[in-house]
């Protein structure tokens, strides 16, 4: 974008360039796109966390923001889903391992079969002490392996003992983040589990790369980092479009429309205040929207820095604190 002939050729073509970026721009987001999609579909049998949830990673640390709302869906008898409940106190953001800088967070189902993520969160941290097969050693450990145990307990004890097992569409989201043992920087990987299907965890950001990454209902920040939003594509599909350049296209647009909310240089209380923004700009879009209030509640944030480790910044609870002193059980 440095020289005239370039700008040139982008004001003459505006809107041909926004037509045609938006078939790459639906394909590159479909899945992100099926998977919301999925969660609205869902049955009245399966809770649904209508969630938003924001991990933010700079050389600094990682930080965990998610909402609290949790829908409850039903079918009408056209087969139509609809929201029949929000509840405003869900939990989905968990101290997964007990004085290691590591982090938790969900999206998509609140319960595997009647357990709910939350309850199953506190399960699997026991598992990850002395005396398991799924413990590690906190001296010696790395993050993937935490993932990989996660799958290993949610998917293949819990998942796959459903009997029936629940009907597609379905989406399970498990986010873990934070510092391998003598790591310096953060690192980001997601356990999915889609319509009964769960791939080897994926390593969402390496050690060493920063940015925010968004799950749930991700159309506001969406729209705030990316500059449009991710149904544009509909729209514009019909516009005449020719997929052979629109790679190129997007990253044109891309390049003039992205805000860089995030630096890796970032102190980890700016990446705090960060991440609470995003989601109190999703809740705040969805409070104004149309149709239920699916992103809402207090806002759970939790961060894990090298030194520090895991450190709660702000989270609710469901019994009083003052009454309960010596109480430290809390996901």
């Amino acid at each position: 974008m440095g020289t005239a002939g370039n700008i040139f050729s982008i004001k003459s073509a505006r809107i041909s360039l926004q037509s045609r970026a938006a078939w790459l721009f639906q394909a590159l987001s479909f899945s992100r796109q099926r998977r919301s999609q999925s969660a609205r579909e869902s049955q009245v049998s399966d809770r649904i966390k209508m969630t938003v949830c924001v991990a933010v990673t700079v050389d600094d640390g990682l930080v965990f923001a998610a909402d609290s709302a949790a829908s409850l869906l039903a079918t009408d008898p056209n087969g139509q889903s609809f929201v029949s409940n929000v509840y405003q106190h869900g939990n989905k953001v968990y101290n997964l391992c007990r004085g290691l800088p590591v982090v938790a967070m969900t999206s998509g189902m609140a319960s595997i079969g009647r357990a709910p993520i939350q309850s199953l969160a506190k399960d699997l941290r026991l598992l990850l002490k002395e005396g398991s097969s799924l413990a590690i050693d906190p001296s010696s450990y790395i993050v993937e392996q935490i993932a990989i145990n996660a799958r290993k307990f949610l998917y293949e004890e819990k998942f796959l003992a459903l009997q029936p097992p629940p009907p597609a569409p379905h989406l399970l989201d498990f986010w873990i983040g934070g510092f391998s043992s003598g790591s310096e920087q953060p690192e980001l990987w997601k356990v999915t589990i889609l319509n009964g299907q769960c791939t080897a965890p994926e390593q969402i950001r390496p050690p060493g790369q920063f940015g925010i990454n968004w799950g749930g209902q991700p159309d506001p920040v969406h729209r705030l980092i990316k500059g449009f939003s991710q149904d544009i594509g509909t729209a514009l599909i019909g516009a005449g479009l020719d997929p052979q350049q629109l790679p190129q296209l997007v990253q044109v647009i891309s390049a003039q429309t992205e805000a860089p909310l995030c630096h890796p240089a970032m102190p980890i209380q700016d990446a705090i205040e960060l991440a609470n923004f995003l989601v109190d700009l999703t809740k705040n879009y969805f409070r104004f929207m149309p149709g239920a209030d699916v992103v809402g509640g207090e806002t759970d944030i939790a961060s894990v820095t090298r030194h520090e480790k895991f450190k709660w910044i702000k989270r609710k609870h469901y019994y009083p604190a003052h009454l309960n002193l010596l109480e430290h059980d809390h996901v």
